[in-house]
């Protein structure tokens, strides 16, 4: 098992992030360094980062919010975020490619919903391809159907965790 750390974001690892983003999504659907710089801003303590003794290898990001879906203005302006919303919505669980099956994903994951239930939301919302559906299922999240969201010109699929 890889030695890893998890920890909420700070400023100084925005580059990394922005690194890590652009391994893991095709630049449409990927977010920018300016998205990313106002999100650390914003929602630091809902955007955790993982380490391993020398670099980022992966994040999970949100905001809250109190809508039962993920909406794509969510993902362009932090001023949607709403500090004490009902639900965290997750916009991104990114790990670099060759730190993949080592479980990282999974930990981030965890940790995020145990934030989540500390910090008394209801729910977790998300959206995903239709090839991950199954892998959000086995953290107990439901398939609501097809998002509205054109995000990147993909189709992407609600997912809800009540918690």
């Amino acid at each position: 098992m890889i030695n890893l750390t998890i920890r909420s974001v700070c400023p100084e690892d925005l580059e990394q992030v922005v690194a890590i983003e652009a391994a893991c999504f095709p630049t449409a659907e990927a977010a920018t360094r300016d998205a990313f710089r106002d999100r650390i801003t914003a929602f630091p303590d809902s955007f955790l980062v993982a380490e391993t003794a020398d670099r980022l290898v992966g994040f999970i990001n949100g905001c809250g919010t109190n809508s039962p879906v993920i909406y794509d203005e969510l993902f362009y302006s932090t001023r949607h975020h709403l500090p004490s919303g009902e639900n965290l919505a997750i916009f991104g669980l990114d790990v670099i490619p060759e730190y993949r099956r080592h479980g990282i994903a999974f930990h981030l994951m965890k940790q995020f919903i145990q934030l989540a239930r500390s910090s008394n939301r209801r729910k977790i919302i998300l959206t995903c391809k239709e090839n991950l559906i199954s892998y959000y299922q086995k953290f107990g999240y439901v398939n609501e159907g097809e998002s509205a969201s054109n995000h990147g010109g993909a189709q992407w699929f609600n997912m809800t965790l009540t918690l």
